[in-house]
Parts: structure tokens; sequence; C-alpha cells
């Protein structure tokens, strides 16, 4: 029963460092590089990518700013929850960083979350059966494996899309954090 607690507490304090966008913008781009970063690199990027800028437009302050926010809190903050190592310079993710993945199923403003679809292929799939058993859709022109068969290909393409979108979706995927 411990062990239960344990990953709950780890859950819960993995979730509030991923509710910070500098956390996450951090962590994205220790991924994209792949290599250890240094602080003065990581803070331009996490500053353009908050102001919506490219990384040459960056002033001095703002990169300051995020510079000495970074190196006070946020990295000590992920160093302490073992996902970076940090030395006041360079930052580099721990192998603990990869199991974040399972806490980030980032979904776009703009398209339905996948549970709600996956929820809403069912009942189409469930009204199409039921009016096969009930012999309400008529089988002369599409059999009832050929009904069968449309379901499950729409099942199986919305699996590939689906696992598309999560690959193209993750931290350090992406030039831009999503």
């Amino acid at each position: 029963m411990a062990t239960q607690g344990n990953t709950r507490s780890r859950r819960g304090e993995i979730f509030d460092l991923l509710s910070n966008n500098r956390r996450r913008y951090a962590i994205h781009y220790c991924k994209r590089e792949d290599e250890p970063v240094t602080l003065g690199d990581l803070a331009e990027h996490v500053a353009a990518w908050e102001l919506d800028k490219e990384v040459d437009q960056i002033t001095s302050a703002e990169r300051k700013r995020v510079y000495t926010s970074l190196q006070q809190s946020h990295l000590p903050t992920l160093e302490r929850a073992n996902i970076i190592e940090f030395d006041d310079r360079t930052i580099e993710l721990t192998e603990e960083a990869a199991e974040l993945e399972v806490y980030l199923d980032v979904v776009p403003s703009d398209s339905v979350p996948w549970g709600v679809y996956y929820l809403g292929l069912t009942v189409i799939g469930s009204i199409v059966m039921a009016g096969l058993w009930l012999e309400v859709i008529p089988t002369e022109a599409v059999p009832e494996l050929g009904w069968a068969t449309l379901v499950f290909a729409l099942f199986a393409g919305s699996a590939v899309v689906h696992v598309a979108q999560n690959r193209r979706m993750r931290l350090g995927e992406m030039e831009r954090p999503p």
C-alpha cells in the first residue's frame, strides 16, 4: 500500500512540475537538443517561446529575466525532482525525464480530446451493429461483413492518426514546444 501512496505522490509532483510553462519549455529544449545545454541558450529559447519572438529578437533584459528565474527557481526544482542535472551553467536531462511522456497527452486547442473522439466512434459503431442485429440497416448494398470492416477501419485509421499525432506533439519533437 505504501508503494501506491508513493506513486500518487510522485504523480502529483510531476503534474506540479509540468504545470509551469517555463519548466515545460526547459524540458522541451533539453529533449530537442538531446545533449547538455547551457543556461544562456536555454534562457534565450524559453524567452523567445514565451514572448512569441525569434531568438535573435530577444533583448538582454528579456533574456536576463528568464535566465534569473530559471537559475534561481525552475532548474533547482527540476533537479530536486531528479528530472535534470544542473551545475549552474549546463543542464542535462536524467533518465527519469523519459517518464514524463506518460503525463503529457497534449491536445491542440482546435481538436477534440482523443477519449471523447473514441467514445463517439464507439457510439457510431454500436448504432451500426445494433442496426445490423435488428435488421434495420439494409445489407443488400453493403453486406454485414462490409459494415463490420468499415467500423474496424474507422478505429484502425483513428488509432494510426492518434499515435502519429502523439509522437509529433511530444516535448522535444517540434521546433516550438506544444
